[in-house]
């Protein structure tokens, strides 16, 4: 293991509480995780502490954690859950949210990198607009470590404005078809993932392919959002990654499904009324789950008027031999 920190003078007077509480959540990230905290403590504002978040790992990233935090005492910190257990990243994203003591949160993945001006840009939007819960950038989709193709995908359906409820719900994935923020590339305030209730931890298994998706849903609904035209991380891109393996099972469906009657159900356990806009949306997106032969034929005239032909045939058949029945017993 190595500890290859660009060494710069933390600002913070002692005993004051960090700008930024970086959470980092891995399970078994060996391969990556150095890299990825080299690319955190490399950060332009150094107003931040780094919490260590261990999902129960079996490999070496937990020897690389607690090396981090025994290099760092008081700026990088090693947290795990009772017994070391493994519990998902939704859980795993509320240890670290218990333990962080910033006015910021970020979150960034064991297995992706930040830009060093990350944090310094992302602040400098969130004074700008002291209404903003979440800023977002957009997100280089990072192949080119593997030998493959960079693409750069704008996080969101527009950049550079204040987005206020529920126009995000509306417009961006899961609801609508805009690219949603990458977790690793968001920026939080601290009061408004503490109203939220923070992460929902019955996404474990194959539906933590949703679990940022629960928590951004709620989020949408309650405070403004952010989405910027800058490029600040690095989002890792490979084969064993969640959505990869559950969407090549065959899973995928199976997982949205749980999402939307989640979040439909959550919709109805809100105290006020949410807005009918988002209810609709919901109510469509669960209509292929809840009515699939009925969804299959109006999404399709083609086929719906096959199967109105069919239906009247069979009808005409019938009224038929009722009527030769009928003759047959008058005679």
């Amino acid at each position: 293991m190595t500890d290859r920190t660009v060494h710069q003078r933390d600002t913070r007077a002692a005993g004051a509480p960090p700008r930024v509480s970086v959470i980092m959540i891995f399970l078994d990230g060996e391969a990556f995780i150095d890299e990825a905290i080299t690319s955190v403590m490399a950060q332009s504002m150094q107003d931040f502490e780094l919490l260590l978040c261990d999902d129960g790992s079996t490999d070496g990233s937990t020897a690389i954690a607690r090396h981090w935090a025994s290099q760092h005492p008081g700026r990088v910190r090693y947290l795990q859950h009772e017994g070391h257990a493994n519990r998902g990243m939704s859980a795993t994203r509320n240890l670290g949210l218990a333990a962080a003591r910033g006015e910021f949160v970020a979150f960034i993945d064991a297995d992706d990198v930040w830009r060093p001006r990350k944090l310094a840009e992302q602040i400098a939007v969130m004074e700008a607009h002291a209404e903003l819960a979440l800023v977002g950038g957009t997100v280089r989709y990072w192949r080119s470590w593997a030998g493959g193709e960079d693409v750069l995908v704008p996080t969101g359906h527009v950049q550079n404005r204040v987005v206020r409820p529920p126009e995000a719900s509306l417009a961006v994935y899961p609801l609508g078809s805009a690219p949603a923020p990458c977790p690793s590339d968001i920026l939080l305030r601290r009061d408004a993932v503490d109203a939220v209730g923070g992460f929902e931890e019955h996404f474990t298994g194959a539906r933590q392919i949703y679990e940022d998706q629960g928590f951004l849903a709620k989020l949408y609904l309650a405070r403004p959002v952010f989405f910027s035209d800058a490029v600040w991380l690095d989002y890792r891109q490979h084969p064993d990654s969640w959505v990869t393996t559950v969407t090549r099972d065959g899973r995928y469906d199976e997982v949205r499904r749980y999402f939307l009657t989640w979040f439909d159900g959550h919709l109805r356990r809100l105290p006020d009324e949410p807005p009918h806009a988002v209810r609709v949306a919901v109510s469509r997106a669960l209509r292929p789950y809840r009515r699939p032969v009925a969804h299959a034929l109006l999404s399709s005239p083609g086929r719906l008027a096959t199967a109105c032909h069919r239906r009247l045939r069979r009808l005409r058949r019938a009224l038929r031999r009722r009527v030769r029945g009928t003759s047959g017993a008058g005679g």
